[in-house]
């Protein structure tokens, strides 16, 4: 499937696929914030509306209305180890980058966000190694 960029429209499932990239995998942010420091976004209200649920994503862990419990599980361990790389403040500094001055009033995050998503694998690549970026599998396994 061909990468969407932030140019053109997304779908529901592509948008919470981006907002769970941009929540838990710092490369994602890092690619997002180099942009928008560089030349920005076509669409600004479509990146703050991101933001904003990537934000949502690191709220409170919901009692009900979730997907199932293999997605909280998931997402709590997303919590946890995106705390490591200071997440949350990263994405209100971009919110600020952003302009966007709005109260951010969600303190758990709605149970319809809570899916299975998966994460690409995040770790360094080889300078030798000639697989896509961000996926840094054992040799016996290439």
């Amino acid at each position: 499937m061909a990468k969407k960029t932030m140019t053109s429209r997304m779908s529901p499932r592509e948008k919470l696929q981006f907002a769970y990239e941009l929540a838990f995998f710092p490369p994602r942010f890092f690619q997002v914030w180099n942009q928008v420091k560089k030349n920005g976004f076509a669409d600004k209200e479509e990146l703050v509306e991101l933001v904003n649920l990537a934000l949502s994503l690191h709220q409170a862990l919901p009692e009900s209305g979730y997907a199932s419990q293999r997605a909280l599980t998931r997402l709590a361990v997303y919590q946890a180890n995106a705390r490591a790389f200071g997440m949350v403040t990263a994405l209100k500094n971009l919110r600020k980058i952003l302009g966007d001055k709005s109260k951010f009033a969600i303190t758990v995050v709605p149970g319809h966000l809570v899916r299975d998503i998966g994460l690409p694998p995040f770790c360094r690549l080889p300078p030798f190694c000639n697989l896509p970026p961000f996926c840094n599998l054992p040799s016996d396994q290439r």
